[in-house]
């Protein structure tokens, strides 16, 4: 059972992020605020779900949160300041657009770059031990993979509706024939050997 909450007089916002290894795509971080006590038996770490059951998740969690956001850092912006920094002001900008304002954030992790002055806890793997940072993990995932699988329209070849930016075979096998797109990651290894993508 997740926990609903690390202090019982704070209010709390999870944070997570998705796409932090992919070859593609942006970065997309979530913040969720839980009512106090909250409880749901099926909500857990987006990663042990299936796409189904994020998907039917997703909807309690709008429906429940007293607030949550969704945020974007694109993987232009990702080559300009790296990967880390990214995920950081991704989660920033998911914080900024939330409607009511946390006492304390709860990030999924080990590091994170302080918002504001609000005082945080860095916590590995919570989203299997706190719902907000699980409900905040969903919501990025759904969001990210709806996006990519959008944009596999667009840019076929690369498998982005099923591997959603990340580098399996089929993926780097479409950057061999097909080269790079403007959603590529350049300062990722994208191939072993990376003189082909930019001549």
């Amino acid at each position: 059972m997740l926990r609903s909450s690390l202090t019982l007089d704070r209010m709390e916002a999870g944070c997570d992020e998705a796409g932090r290894g992919c070859l593609a795509g942006p970065v997309v971080a979530a913040a969720v605020i839980l009512p106090r006590n909250y409880r749901h038996e099926a909500l857990n770490d987006s990663k042990q779900l299936t796409a189904q059951e994020r998907h039917e998740l997703r909807k309690d969690i709008q429906r429940d949160a007293l607030a949550w956001a969704v945020a974007e850092v694109s993987a232009g912006e990702i080559d300009e300041i790296n990967i880390l920094k990214a995920s950081f002001v991704a989660m920033h900008r998911a914080l900024d657009q939330l409607t009511l304002p946390p006492d304390l954030l709860l990030i999924d992790g080990n590091r994170f770059m302080p918002y504001r002055e609000i005082p945080f806890e860095c916590i590995i793997k919570g989203d299997a031990l706190y719902l907000s940072i699980a409900a905040a993990s969903i919501l990025a995932k759904t969001h990210r993979d709806e996006l990519m699988q959008r944009l596999a329209l667009e840019f076929p070849g690369y498998g982005w509706e099923t591997n959603m930016g990340y580098p399996t075979e089929e993926h780097r096998e479409g950057i061999r024939a097909l080269g790079i797109t403007p959603y590529h990651r350049k300062t990722f290894q994208l191939l072993p050997s990376q003189l082909e993508l930019f001549e």
